[in-house]
């Protein structure tokens, strides 16, 4: 579509960022208790950080993807325009 043609997000600064996570998560690995509470919520805040990831991205195109929004409004507003 015209409307996210130019949509883009930065590829280096996503791979620094999970980069940089993975190395929170293991260091929070390596030092927790080997039990069940704590990789519990290891796997807990894994899993949100990384929706929270996907939900970014997925924003970037919001016309296409998992989460998605109608461009009926957006071609009505500018064929009013175009009168």
């Amino acid at each position: 579509m015209y409307e996210q043609s130019n949509a883009s997000f930065s590829r280096p600064l996503l791979v620094v960022m999970v980069l940089r996570l993975i190395l929170v998560f293991v260091s929070f690995g390596l030092f927790a208790p080997r039990n069940l509470t704590a990789v519990a919520s290891l796997f807990a805040a894994a899993s949100a950080v990384s929706g929270a990831i996907f939900v970014i991205l997925d924003m970037y195109m919001p016309f296409t993807g998992l989460i998605q929004i109608s461009s009926a409004p957006l071609r009505s507003a500018l064929d009013n325009l175009g009168q």
